[in-house]
């Protein structure tokens, strides 16, 4: 009676015909089979399964005790009963075994499910920027390392091989849509991965970034070749090609690539926008000198001849596109970067003429004369009648500067009859110059130096025709109202 109770049936007590204490183990195995179904991927609470062992020992130990008391009914039933109690011990025997593949079938399904996750969270993140998409790609490397490390033995293990495959072509999808600066950045985390995950999982896929990752950086460095950097340093895609595949094909692409770029924008210098390609050729000096191969580096004086052409013409083109403070700030700097060069005398005449049309427009209207006439010139004598010196530039069919000292005797005049007692005072010898000026029109700007003056004075612009057999004269002053001026005081004499 014992045996046949141990099979958790209750079996002896029904023998015996002791409903009660059956029901209480039909109602121990009823309440165990409740608590351990379904099978969890933990198993089976250890209380429960302690609880209803000693259940069982009770059983067993009070159904042998009962059937000592009373008889059974016939000799032949005890021996009947204690073999289909052997029989029935494989009942629980065989439960457990069932239950154990009912639990290892609950781990693969929790195993597949986490599979599952990981495949869910490359899907939701995959067509993003990576750097949106990055914590998504890590949630799912980590459910695949773990898969592949620590269950390959488990049906959701064998498969992460082909999951990282998938994984890795969903990374780097921006390569194959030909997006091949965005590549980069997810290239090159792949090409970290070797070091975060066993190698035997990756097989192949270990050495696959290396090549979509030269073939972007070159092909995204290239097509920045001197333009506008939007962030970084100029050049770093090849500069990181060099550093990183020096031996690769791309990285010997390079050098002929920087090359033809230059040549191109020294050639484009004589276009219709020598600005742009003076400013391109010098980011490409720059980008240049900055890359890590020597041979690269040395086309950087390749630039040399285009930017000085460059800013010559850069200056001409903003001076005709009345753009004539950018124009005189071009030319005074090339004429002071570049002495030697021929064209630094033409430069100055330039600057000189954007700077008169920055005040008067007139003088912008076209380029100054690049000779100079022949044929008999005439004076301009002008005096100044101002406490500080004076520059005055002048354009026409001559273009130039002089300077004159301050009259240290001088004052500041008043009132609007200024002009007619300007450098009247007789005897008295004003500071002056003589300019020697081919008949025509002519534009000047008359710039007082301030210093001394307590008066704030405003450059003068004004216009004259000077006309053939007339020596001119003139007078500088300084007046309250207007605040600075080439008056009324002007003279001609016909020689």
């Amino acid at each position: 009676m014992a045996l046949l109770n141990l099979s958790g049936f209750g079996l002896g007590y029904a023998l015996m015909r002791c409903w009660v204490r059956a029901a209480l183990c039909w109602g121990a195995t009823g309440a165990l089979v409740w608590a351990l179904l379904p099978a969890e991927p933990e198993g089976a609470a250890g209380g429960v399964v302690v609880a209803y062992l000693v259940a069982l020992v009770l059983a067993a130990a009070d159904g042998a005790r009962v059937a000592r008391r009373r008889a059974v009914g016939g000799s032949w039933r005890p021996v009947v009963a204690a073999g289909a109690g052997l029989v029935l011990l494989a009942v629980p025997a065989g439960g457990v075994v069932g239950y154990g593949s009912a639990q290892d079938e609950a781990v693969e399904r929790m195993l597949l499910d986490r599979l599952d996750s990981g495949d869910r969270s490359v899907e939701a993140v995959s067509g993003k920027s990576f750097a949106e998409a990055r914590g998504g790609y890590e949630a799912a490397l980590a459910v695949y390392r773990d898969l592949g490390e620590k269950h390959s033995g488990s049906r959701a293990g064998k498969l992460v091989p082909q999951r990282l495959d998938a994984y890795y072509k969903a990374v780097s999808a921006p390569y194959r849509q030909k997006k091949l600066c965005e590549a980069i950045e997810p290239l090159a985390y792949l090409r970290t991965l070797p070091r975060e995950i066993d190698g035997k999982l990756l097989g192949d896929l270990a050495g696959y970034p290396d090549g979509p990752l030269a073939a972007s950086l070159y092909a995204c460095g290239v097509s920045k070749l001197g333009a506008v950097p939007t962030g970084g340093k100029d050049g770093d895609e090849l500069g990181e090609l060099l550093r990183t595949f020096p031996g690769s094909a791309e990285a010997g692409k390079v050098g002929p690539a920087v090359s033809g770029k230059i040549s191109e924008q020294n050639r484009a210098v004589r276009g219709s926008d020598p600005c742009a390609a003076r400013d391109t050729l010098q980011r490409l000096r720059t980008t240049a000198l900055a890359l890590p191969d020597k041979s690269v580096s040395a086309l950087a004086p390749k630039t040399d001849g285009g930017i000085r052409n460059g800013a010559y013409a850069c200056g001409v083109a903003q001076f005709k596109a009345k753009k004539f403070g950018q124009a005189q700030q071009t030319l005074t700097e090339f004429a002071a970067s570049y002495k030697k060069d021929r064209r630094g005398a033409r430069a100055r005449d330039i600057a000189i003429a954007a700077e008169i049309a920055g005040t008067r427009a007139a003088a912008g209207k076209h380029l100054p004369p690049s000779g100079s006439p022949g044929g008999t010139r005439m004076e301009l004598v002008i005096s100044n009648d101002a406490p500080d010196g004076v520059e005055i530039l002048y354009t026409g069919p001559v273009t130039g500067k002089a300077d004159i000292k301050g009259c240290g005797s001088c004052e500041t005049h008043s009132g609007l009859t200024a002009s007619l007692s300007a450098c009247k005072v007789k005897g008295k010898n004003y500071p002056h110059v003589t300019l020697r000026l081919p008949a025509g029109e002519y534009h000047f700007l008359y710039k007082h130096r301030g210093g001394s003056s307590r008066t704030t004075v405003s450059s003068y612009a004004d216009g004259s025709r000077i006309q053939p057999g007339y020596r001119y004269t003139s007078c500088t002053y300084v007046s309250t109202s207007p605040s600075f001026g080439i008056g009324p005081s002007d003279s001609l004499t016909h020689t």
